[in-house]
């Protein structure tokens, strides 16, 4: 009866040892971290160029934090890197302007970036694809 009696001291010992340590690393990420929670985030701004490696930086009442971020280099700046859009399938080719067009709904704007609902983007029209047989050509030359 003793032994069962130690065994549920030293059990119950632990226990508080184990939840006072986990109070404590709380306690550091608070002290290291931001009690804001209402960041405001800008863009990230590249370090050279219009793409890569940059920077964002967030506000929250008088704290300021920069992040790093990429910006990829197929962007579309009409529409900034921070939205991101579902897009529809390419439609046919005008043939008054050379090119052709599809729309886009938001899917999810990151960092509270402000995004259009949906927009509409063009490509120029592909030129007429080579025939079959001229790309099986360079093939079987070995």
């Amino acid at each position: 009866m003793q032994v069962r009696g130690l065994f549920l001291l030293l059990v119950l010992v632990l226990l508080v040892a184990f939840s006072e340590a986990g109070k404590n690393k709380k306690d550091k990420v608070k002290k290291n971290g931001s009690d804001c929670e209402e960041w405001r985030w800008g863009p990230c701004v590249p370090n050279s160029k219009d793409c890569g490696v940059g920077f964002r930086e967030g506000t929250c009442n008088e704290e300021t934090k920069k992040l790093k971020c990429k910006i990829p280099c197929n962007w579309k700046k009409e529409f900034g890197a921070d939205c991101k859009y579902k897009f529809e399938s390419w439609g046919g080719c005008d043939s008054a302007t050379g090119l052709k067009a599809r729309s886009g709904t938001l899917k999810k704007a990151l960092y509270n970036a402000e995004c259009q609902e949906t927009i509409q983007v063009t490509k120029p029209c592909s030129p007429k694809a080579k025939s079959k047989s001229k790309a099986r050509k360079g093939k079987g030359k070995d």
